[in-house]
């Protein structure tokens, strides 16, 4: 499966999502492989690197990163794909993506400036023609708050595919990438909570 993580606004989690999606496809491969191909690459196609420098900072980093661009062919070996791509990808990447790409997930934080950029995305990939799409909603701020519930309403109502799935908001993930490790590796209760919505989004993608 090739699966690219876009969207035209920074700061919703693009980065965070390519890791970990990447990370239990990972896992779901090393389990369910038997002499087929066993790993999972995560392709850096941000100029930003950030995805690169993550894994830098880490000494057992458990992701293969390959810094590229959108149309880096993936190598030979490797089952699974997840592309972080550009903060604001061309039309000629955008189009890149959609065709090669088996699944675009578009993470997007519960705020309005977020979800006006959501809207540019989804009428961009609507003039490609392109349809294998998935809101990802990231960043959810804990109950009571009703942003979450709010911006699945506005989804619904405007007809944009979501998962059912959530990430909450939480400081582990950015601890996380300050020690170059996975949200799994994070001792905490709140880590462990995040790791659980990646695990739980992965399960709907694969189903």
């Amino acid at each position: 499966m090739n699966i690219a993580v876009l969207g035209f606004k920074g700061g919703v989690g693009k980065t965070t999502t390519a890791v970990h999606l990447a990370l239990y496809l990972q896992q779901e491969r090393g389990e369910a492989s038997n002499g087929t191909p066993e790993s999972a690459l995560l392709i850096d196609a941000d100029p930003n690197r950030s995805a690169s420098r993550w894994a830098e900072r880490g000494s057992l980093f458990p992701i293969k990163v390959l810094a590229g661009d959108p149309s880096t062919p993936t190598p030979a070996g490797f089952q699974h794909t997840v592309i972080d791509t550009p903060a604001r990808p061309t039309p000629e990447q955008l189009r890149s993506l959609a065709q090669r790409c088996d699944l675009l997930v578009l993470p997007c934080s519960p705020d309005a400036l977020a979800l006006d950029a959501l809207m540019l995305t989804t009428e961009a990939l609507h003039r490609l023609g392109a349809k294998h799409y998935k809101v990802l909603l990231t960043l959810i701020p804990p109950w009571p708050n009703r942003d979450g519930a709010e911006a699945r309403s506005f989804l619904k109502q405007a007809g944009i595919p979501f998962y059912q799935n959530s990430i909450r908001r939480t400081v582990a993930f950015q601890r996380a990438a300050l020690e170059g490790v996975c949200i799994n590796e994070i001792p905490e209760a709140r880590a462990k909570q995040a790791w659980s919505d990646y695990v739980a989004v992965g399960g709907e993608i694969l189903s």
